[in-house]
């Protein structure tokens, strides 16, 4: 009588879900399609994650083996998510799943072929600080790094070769486009910019950027590799196709463009947000010309807000051509309120009202970890942090670090602490390392110096150039120093007393050039300190000034070990894929949101991303949505205050989906 043998995994087990139950109608159809290729549109908040993996476990119990699926995330939180849900659904053992982000398929495929691109199969990974360090080397090496020259510091060459990259273009063409103002660099960026290639080759390495790249290259350039891989995946998944940049996209094609391949693809062409960093939302709307035989599936059920605000994101975002057609519909009851829309007097107010309001829903029992204040750029939620902290509500910032933590705020600030205090060390440390060729060991030399010519009654100094003018300092040094002096004695002329934002406007002046070579995010960060510069004056007084910013970036941490319920405030990019029961949308302006510079340059395209932004930040609420503006700016730099309009976005939305309130 002959045994049986089982091996596992080979075996075709009966389906053990029900799919049909477990399911909504819209998500059983996609999970169960036998088409081969196929387009998923899920709404915000229609159970994307849901579809995917039920898609996966679907296929695994039609006898799909595992290692014959290939599942395409962005985050490596997402892939684990879905893996795990997987493993949950079905009895089968799913580890052979290629499941993970672009760069970890990348960083596989090219372990196995590392020497058809030029590496040995050990090559290392640089992370964006081993980047950076290799970057600053080159740049020691190959450029004038002198205060006239002032050349552009390795984070800011770092942003410029990524971007151009994920775009799949010439890096001069991405310097003329969007660095223009480091054109003059340009024979110089370039010879770095070889040099930083061969240096990774040399090093058997490659950053981030180069996993795409390289893998990229490797399935083009070799059919036996590329088809090894079209040939083991029977099935090819891509998670927030939306978001696919050129590299990302071409990586998709090789690996899913074999003849037997099945390819799904999810996404929802009203949440493509990230054109600035290489995304391309024409991928989804070209996959139906790209592959004729497409199956199209709407997931238009929502399971995350109340029907009111549902309406307000439907009506809102339909004044978009370019689209694919859908309505939400709400799985959910009426809620207690409408959408509320709160025009103020101005931003200082805007932020008052969030604060009050933070509050009395606190005080009703709504935890803060359940209330987001989002926004269009991070230098928009100055007053309402000011405000927050001074009703000693506590916040996060997932945007980035608090305003006045912000580097480049600490740089200008450290200006007028000087000259406040002239025996504050740490200020001045920090100013004169902003210098070129200035360490640890010349700042130190410095500040000896300085500490030399002060008078005892530090209070009564003044004439800067005349007192330390006459310092010995280093030749390569003497140039920037003088700058230096020249600028402080204008922060304090005999003729006149400047209010503390005249001052700064005089200190970013001096400030601009070191920016620009500084920081990748150049143009935003100096919006920051526009709207520092109009909200110092509102202090009273210099010392006013500086007590009341070091009282907002020094607020009380709890002990540690202890968590605490925060309030979150958030740009509305960061924000994408996350959902609050309260969520406040602020500087709801023409000129904030949409953004001025989308406005100036009159591209339907912009204007249309834009708007999907403010769909995206709409869809995040839960059970109440905000949103306010301010009708006058009284924070206009160097133009003093003027009236705005409210956003044009709003104008798309029916004036009986909101309830107007007047403060």
């Amino acid at each position: 009588m002959a045994r049986a043998y089982t091996i596992h995994g080979m075996q075709q087990p009966a389906p053990g879900r029900d799919y049909q139950g477990e399911l909504n109608a819209e998500q059983f159809a996609a999970v169960t399609t036998d088409a081969r290729h196929a387009l998923v549109i899920a709404g915000a908040g229609s159970g994307k994650t849901r579809t995917l993996t039920y898609r996966v476990a679907w296929l695994l119990e039609h006898g799909v083996a595992p290692w014959r699926i290939l599942l395409l995330t962005f985050t490596n939180k997402a892939a684990k998510e879905m893996l795990t849900r997987v493993r949950d659904l079905v009895p089968q053992d799913t580890s052979a799943i290629w499941g993970g982000t672009f760069h970890s398929i990348a960083n596989r495929i090219l372990r196995r072929h590392a020497e058809l691109a030029g590496f040995t199969s050990s090559f290392t990974i640089l992370d964006s600080d081993d980047r950076k360090s290799m970057l600053k080397a080159l740049i020691k090496a190959k450029a004038d790094t002198s205060k006239a020259a002032r050349f552009p510091k390795a984070e800011v060459l770092s942003g410029l070769f990524s971007l151009a990259a994920n775009r799949g273009e010439k890096w001069e063409d991405v310097l003329l486009s969007e660095y223009p103002y480091l054109q003059h660099h340009r024979e110089t960026i370039g010879v770095i910019y070889d040099a930083f290639a061969a240096r990774k080759r040399e090093s058997n390495a490659m950053d981030f950027d180069d996993l795409l790249v390289m893998a990229v290259d490797l399935l083009r350039r070799h059919e036996e590799v590329r088809e090894r891989y079209r040939s083991q995946f029977l099935h090819v998944l891509v998670d927030e196709y939306q978001d696919t940049n050129a590299l990302q996209g071409e990586m998709i094609d090789l690996l899913g463009g074999g003849e037997e391949t099945s390819l799904m693809v999810v996404g929802d062409d009203a949440q493509s947000i990230y054109s600035w960093r290489g995304a391309d939302v024409q991928h989804i709307f070209d996959f139906e010309k790209e592959f004729p035989d497409t199956a199209v599936f709407k997931i238009e059920t929502n399971y995350r807000s109340v029907p009111s605000i549902l309406e307000l994101s439907n009506a809102a975002i339909a004044a978009n051509k370019r689209q694919f057609a859908k309505v939400l519909r709400p799985a959910r009851a009426a809620g207690e309120m409408v959408p509320a829309l709160v025009p103020l007097p101005d931003s200082r107010v805007e932020g008052l009202f969030v604060a009050q309001r933070i509050a009395e829903l606190v005080d009703s029992g709504v935890s803060p970890s359940d209330i987001a204040v989002l926004y269009r750029a991070h230098f928009h939620c100055l007053d309402v942090q000011m405000a927050l902290t001074r009703a000693g509500i506590p916040f996060r910032v997932t945007s980035g670090v608090r305003f006045f933590e912000q580097a480049h705020v600490k740089d200008v600030m450290a200006f007028l602490r000087v000259l406040v205090n002239p025996l504050d060390e740490v200020a001045f440390l920090r100013v004169v390392r902003m210098f070129p060729k200035v360490g640890e060991v010349m700042a130190r030399k410095l500040w000896m110096l300085w500490l030399a010519e002060l008078p005892e009654d530090v209070s009564a100094v003044d004439g800067f150039a005349q007192r330390w003018g006459v310092c010995k300092v280093a030749a390569g040094v003497k140039g920037a120093w003088e700058e230096f002096l020249e600028l402080m004695d204008s922060l304090r002329p005999e003729e006149v007393s400047l209010a503390p934002g005249e001052m700064l406007k005089r200190i970013m002046e001096y400030y601009e050039p070191f920016m620009q070579a500084e920081f990748d995010n150049y143009e935003d960060r100096w919006l920051d300190l526009e709207q520092l510069c109009d909200a110092a004056d509102a202090f009273g007084g210099l010392d006013e000034f500086l007590a009341q910013t070091a009282l907002l970036s020094n607020t009380d941490e709890d002990e540690k070990g202890e968590a605490r319920a925060e309030v979150t405030l958030s740009t509305i990019h960061q924000a994408k894929g996350l959902e609050w029961k309260v969520v406040f949308l602020i500087s709801l302006c023409d000129g904030m949101f949409p953004h001025q510079r989308v406005i100036d340059e009159g591209d339907p395209d912009g204007m249309e991303e834009e708007l999907r932004l403010f769909y995206v930040a709409v869809t995040r609420a839960e059970d109440q949505l905000y949103m306010s503006y301010p009708r006058v700016n009284s924070r206009s730099y160097g133009s003093g205050g003027f009236y705005q309009y409210p956003s044009r976005f709003l104008s798309y939305c029916p004036s009986d989906l909101m309830e107007q309130w007047e403060v």
